[in-house]
């Protein structure tokens, strides 16, 4: 059987990749989640977390041995020379993580689904690459509802990730997602056909 090729699959906050990716496990296609990885990596008893304890302190753990998200956000928020030893740090374990993962796939292609995969060069690891799209009222709408948060929280998220434009850039194929579930679907199903047709991500 011919190594599986990858995809890569992302958009910003709040279009719809989570549906979609489900749409293409419910497929059978073999996923890799690149926020998972980044939390596999930090887990207790991990390398990199004990290096994070030992970098920011005990301050950043859980009463339970967890890491503490929220504390280390906080931490690294306003500190660019604190979030570039963190993502020194994690991006080549994430990295790791996300290929072990991959190297698993028995479908004939792979997701490697990241909604930084332009921001964090993950893209480097696909041949292909998705882009979920949808108009920047709808992602803001929808974020607020699902994550119960502001406009302007919302916009600071915006702000931190690709620009629409940069991610729309780096697509081979769009998914434009501003209808239903079953637009969805059909969408996948469509693109799901034609990238079976495909050898290592190309026509």
């Amino acid at each position: 059987m011919a190594k599986p090729w990858i995809l890569g699959l992302t958009g910003g906050i709040g279009s719809g990749k989570s549906a979609v990716a489900q749409c293409f496990v419910d497929r059978g296609v073999h996923l890799v989640d690149a926020d998972h990885a980044a939390r596999w990596v930090v887990e207790p008893g991990k390398p990199a977390l004990a290096k994070i304890v030992e970098h920011f302190g005990p301050q950043v753990l859980q009463a339970d041995g967890h890491l503490d998200r929220t504390v280390l956000r906080t931490l690294i928020f306003d500190n660019p020379e604190q979030r570039r030893w963190l993502e020194t740090l994690l991006h080549p374990l994430i990295g790791q993580e996300i290929t072990n993962y991959l190297a698993q796939a028995q479908s004939p292609y792979a997701i490697l689904v990241s909604p930084l995969l332009i921001e964090s060069g993950q893209y480097k690891l696909t041949q292909r690459v998705l882009v979920v799209d949808a108009p920047e009222a709808l992602q803001l709408q929808r974020t607020m509802q699902r994550d119960n948060s502001s406009a302007e929280q919302v916009q600071a998220i915006f702000q931190a990730q690709a620009s629409r434009e940069e991610r729309l850039r780096h697509a081979d194929d769009v998914l434009l997602n501003d209808s239903d579930l079953s637009h969805i679907a059909a969408e996948v199903e469509r693109l799901h056909t034609f990238y079976l047709t495909l050898r290592g991500g190309q026509p």
